[in-house]
């Protein structure tokens, strides 16, 4: 009786599979994919991490109650006493508005939750609510960051433009909130105005922005509504949201912001509720402390939009900062940022408040070694924790005084590592594997390559950077040892020649253009013609 012997692999047969498999991966690359399988994608679960126990919330929680009822806030406006008072606060004798701590629970019961914030386009909706996670933009910053010849220049308003379209394409960065301040125009209504105008320009997605008075809010509804299509369309989809610093740190109210807070309620504008106290400064030194102050903060301005319009939508934006208390120099970038933006994340989770925290904000003058490790661990961080909305996560450098166009490019990659982290790992008896491995082990060729699940999952398992190199030395070589801040150059200027959106039709923006004259400044020429 004969008995069949098989015969070990040769070289030849093994570079053979691999080159099979290699071809079949390939094949599968080029597949285009739904959104809802993607690898990584806006609103995935995070709340895996966080520093506080549920004891630690609890202790925050009462020391924010006796905070709010026994300190409360100094510098209330006329209309916001009148507000608070109605709903049952108090003024005190020295001028300060207390609120009770019953006051305060009933108002986070009745307060908006998990909402949506829209984008001009449905598909950049963003769902707020449990422990969905969404990164953006953010910020002030007074300088663009030129990489090319290592300096710093005054940000312009066709630099807000020029972000906005990069972040249009970019598919990890959800929401765009206005990154910079337009240097080359002083004056405080046509900087607001037109601020909005490039951003709404410049991107589809959900946009953030900022008014410096109340008077200056009317004319961007007026726009707001004429894109919209009408004052209804916008009030049942406001794309717009506005970032209000309506507290000045420690707990007083910022006159000028909360006149703006009133207006854009009564427009329609939902309100991220801001409280950018800094550690060691103006808030506590002590983490706790921080956190204790900003939610005190934050909570008092909730009750205040629910005094005004109840339910309105409002986000928990507790945004402390550290300092350098060696200096008293921002830090954006340090680990003690991480941990806090991380646990306000839970504060926002305790009380089941849509919240939105800042992560990102590297220290370094550039886009280097050490923006990608701050920025990499402050970013994973957050979105660990579950915070549903990561400001200022892309782009922004110096402790937000400087803003680059290529960062926005390599962070769009870091902040899909990040999501792929948040995602985590699904654990089924599918993904555990028995069959495949037995399959490979028994009957296959000893290894995965070509495998059918290799070949399933590559895509909506795995991510893959746009820009971060994977080279090998030999093809790095080959390529001219290009690293990845040359990469990202390339892009920005590839893109800054051929992106630029029309999601406002045309005809819009020439009603636009003949109804507010030259309060536009962005020319057409800079907008593609």
């Amino acid at each position: 009786m004969s008995v069949a012997v098989e015969k070990p692999d040769t070289p030849s047969d093994q570079r053979s599979r691999r080159s099979g498999g290699r071809e079949a991966r390939r094949a599968m690359r080029a597949a285009p994919l739904a959104d809802d399988i993607k690898p990584v994608r806006a609103g995935l679960e995070g709340g895996s991490y966080g520093p506080l126990s549920e004891n630690d919330r609890e202790r925050i929680h009462e020391a924010v109650l006796t905070l709010l009822e026994t300190v409360g806030f100094a510098n209330a406006i006329p209309s916001c006493i009148e507000a608070l008072t109605r709903a049952g606060a108090t003024l005190s004798e020295d001028g300060r508005i207390l609120f009770p701590r019953a006051l305060v629970l009933d108002t986070v019961k009745k307060a908006a939750r998990h909402f949506t914030l829209h984008g001009q386009d449905p598909k950049h909706d963003m769902l707020i609510q449990g422990k969905r996670v969404h990164y953006g933009t953010a910020g002030a910053a007074v300088h663009l960051v030129d990489v090319e010849k290592r300096c710093y220049r005054e940000s312009l308003l066709q630099d807000i433009y020029d972000a906005a379209r990069i972040v249009e394409g970019l598919d990890n960065i959800h929401f765009f909130q206005r990154p910079m301040v337009p240097r080359d125009i002083p004056d405080p209504l046509d900087m607001d105005f037109n601020t909005l105008y490039a951003c709404v320009m410049g991107t589809s997605k959900h946009v953030g922005t900022s008014f410096t008075v109340r008077e200056n809010v009317k004319p961007a509804l007026d726009m707001l509504y004429a894109i919209a299509g009408g004052e209804e369309n916008f009030r049942a989809r406001p794309f717009v949201s506005n970032s209000n610093c309506f507290v000045v740190p420690p707990m007083k109210f910022a006159e000028d912001a909360c006149g703006v807070l009133e207006a854009c309620v009564e427009g329609g504008i939902p309100i991220l509720l801001l409280s950018a106290g800094q550690a060691g400064a103006t808030a506590p030194a002590a983490i706790a402390g921080a956190v204790v102050q900003a939610v005190a903060e934050v909570l008092a301005g909730l009750v205040y939009v629910n005094a005004i319009k109840p339910g309105h939508p409002a986000i928990f934006g507790t945004w402390p900062f550290v300092s350098d208390l060696r200096t008293g120099a921002m830090s954006g970038g340090s680990a003690e940022q991480a941990v806090l933006t991380a646990a306000c994340a839970q504060m926002a989770q305790f009380y089941d408040l849509p919240g939105g925290s800042a992560a990102g904000m590297t220290d370094s003058k550039l886009p280097d070694i050490q923006s990608g490790y701050e920025k990499g661990i402050t970013d994973v961080m957050a979105g660990l924790a579950g915070l549903n909305l990561v400001y200022e996560s892309a782009g922004m450098h110096a402790s937000l005084l400087g803003f680059c166009l290529e960062s926005l490019i390599i962070d769009n990659d870091m902040l899909g590592h990040c999501l792929r982290c948040v995602r985590g790992i699904e654990v089924t008896d599918e993904s555990l594997s028995i069959d495949t491995i037995a399959d490979v082990c028994l009957k296959g060729p000893g290894h995965y390559l070509g495998n059918e699940q290799t070949l399933r999952l590559m895509q909506t398992e795995y991510f893959y950077p746009a820009v971060g190199d994977r080279f090998s030395p030999k093809e790095w070589n080959e390529k001219g040892r290009p690293d990845i801040l040359q990469r990202a150059i390339i892009e920005k200027n590839r893109i800054l020649a051929e992106r630029f959106p029309r999601h406002v039709p045309r005809p819009v923006d020439d009603k636009l253009r003949a109804r507010f004259g030259n309060l536009i400044q962005l020319p057409r020429s800079g907008m593609g013609g």
